[in-house]
């Protein structure tokens, strides 16, 4: 039997297990293997075997970037982008969980409890806005600027438009520190006042801006950061 064959052969014994079984029996490998299909050329099993081993595990895989798992041997454009939608699908569906958990925010924890899962692991910069009603229910989370390892460029009027749609009453800004610390630097205190002042003028609260990094956050209006 050819290369080729076996591969398809091994596919569709987890594509039967998985149909009369359910996921619950299938390894982490070979979920990615299912997702993944036949890859370029080797078994979906050895790829999905060797970038568990090459990034650590599934947080590493999941905030690998397009161009990066294009680099790991037999993995396709098609492949890479299979994947990384079937992670991203995977952290929506467990925001939007926490979200109808929390329904209402009542302290910067609430929110940290609410990110860090998502974006504790990011290797860039991540700016959202969490968009909140008149009784601090949140209406909406949404991605406002991806920056490089270094600083995420954010404009406020990419987060206020953003709030304006929602007819938001107040915002929750979250960036992560892809070191690890999320001790604010001077040019996320600068930042945080200059959100707050346009805040002020459009009649929109900034509530608090959040900064996570690993597991841990730092909540600038805790730190007396912004101007009340």
């Amino acid at each position: 039997m050819r290369g080729g064959d076996v591969a398809k052969s091994s596919l569709d014994a987890l594509r039967r297990r998985f149909y009369l079984r359910g996921p619950e029996g299938i390894g982490d490998e070979g979920l990615i293997a299912l997702v993944m299909g036949a890859g370029n050329g080797r078994s979906a099993g050895m790829i999905a075997q060797e970038l568990m081993d090459r990034y650590g595990g599934l947080e590493g895989i999941g905030n690998a970037g397009v161009q990066e798992l294009i680099g790991a041997k037999g993995v396709g454009s098609a492949c890479a982008v299979r994947l990384l939608a079937a992670f991203e699908l995977g952290r929506r569906c467990i925001t939007c969980g926490r979200e109808a958990a929390i329904r209402r925010v009542r302290s910067p924890e609430d929110v940290a409890e609410l990110m860090i899962p998502e974006m504790r692991g990011l290797d860039r910069e991540y700016f959202k806005a969490v968009l909140l009603d008149t009784k601090n229910g949140i209406k909406r989370i949404v991605t406002v600027a991806v920056g490089s390892l270094n600083a995420a460029l954010v404009h406020p009027r990419e987060i206020f438009k953003a709030a304006v749609a929602a007819s938001a009453a107040g915002i929750i800004l979250v960036h992560n520190h892809p070191t690890g610390n999320p001790e604010p630097s001077n040019e996320d205190a600068d930042l945080t006042v200059r959100f707050a002042g346009c805040g002020e003028l459009m009649g929109i609260d900034l509530v608090d801006h959040i900064i996570i990094g690993g597991n841990s956050y730092v909540s600038m209006r805790e730190r007396d950061l912004i101007p009340r």
